[in-house]
């Protein structure tokens, strides 16, 4: 008798989320304080709008990442969960609330990033500019760090949005070279590398951080430490990709915790004065101590 093949079911063979990307629900009398800040302020964060799985441990300790020039990206990278979309005009008033919220908050180190504005001529780097600039005018105890957007090589944008006196600046490179397309469509590995490499020039703390969990080997995650290192970068966090929704990458692997720390290991090797590895590192966990 003819015996047919057995076709496996796609879902299935999906890797299932492990026991460590487990995290608590959002809870606690500091979360909803900062929770009422935000909306009072009719504000944007990246924990919101990239359904980041440490909202719940950063805004119970009384921390949030503010989300600067609204909360529709001209970007359509295949990970993230920001939406895409041609932005409304972007709110004059927005640095003033940024700051006023951040001195409510009380605390000692602010994380601001923001959407890609590519339609900007300037790519939104006055608002930067302003919303640091006030940031530290009405609380000049306070230290920043700003995770900017890929400048498309607008040099002269690129110094305006670090100028204003922010501690620490990041850019994501978020993946390794080889899957530069699949993830960050409109973004270049060089490119990226080279903006880094100004802001270091400028005389910053430079902190850049990617994705794993992807399809890439150790070994090409070895290489971008290296290529980092070499432009300049200070300060590198690596975490767990994962899936926001249906309409996004796939997860090709679930990382096993002791490859993260070796991960950490090697790239204080390599030279980085601070490595934040872990499934559920993002950008801005534990932020404050990178300054």
């Amino acid at each position: 008798m003819l015996e047919l093949p057995i076709v496996e079911n796609n879902a299935d063979a999906r890797p299932r989320k492990p026991e460590w990307l487990k995290v608590r629900l959002p809870m606690g009398e500091n979360y909803r304080s900062v929770r009422n800040i935000v909306d009072e302020f009719k504000l944007h964060t990246i924990c919101q709008s990239g359904s980041c799985p440490n909202m719940g441990e950063c805004w119970g300790a009384g921390t949030a990442t503010f989300m600067i020039l609204g909360n529709t990206c001209t970007r359509s990278c295949s990970f993230c969960a920001v939406k895409t979309g041609r932005p409304n005009e972007y709110d004059e008033d927005e640095p003033r609330r940024v700051a006023e919220a951040i001195w409510l908050m009380k605390v000692k180190h602010a994380v601001i990033t923001s959407v890609n504005r590519d339609e900007l001529k300037d790519r939104g780097a006055e608002i930067w500019y302003q919303t640091v600039r006030l940031v530290k005018e009405r609380c000049p105890d306070t230290t920043i760090e700003t995770l900017i957007p890929d400048t498309k090589a607008n040099w002269e944008a690129l110094e305006r949005m670090i100028s204003a006196g922010q501690e620490v600046v990041s850019h994501n490179m978020e993946t390794v070279e080889r899957l530069y397309r699949k993830v960050r469509p409109q973004a270049k590995y060089e490119r990226s590398l080279e903006q880094i490499s100004r802001i270091k020039a400028f005389g910053k703390r430079t902190k850049s951080g990617i994705m794993v969990g992807l399809g890439e080997t150790p070994e090409e995650v070895y290489q971008i430490m290296d290529d980092l290192v070499a432009h300049g970068c200070d300060i590198l966090t690596i975490g767990q990709y994962l899936q926001p929704t249906k309409m996004h990458l796939d997860v090709a692997e679930f990382v096993h915790p002791e490859q993260f720390a070796a991960y950490q290991e090697i790239g204080m090797q390599k030279g980085f004065k601070y490595v934040e590895s872990g499934p559920l590192v993002r950008s801005s966990y534990h932020a404050e101590r990178h300054v």
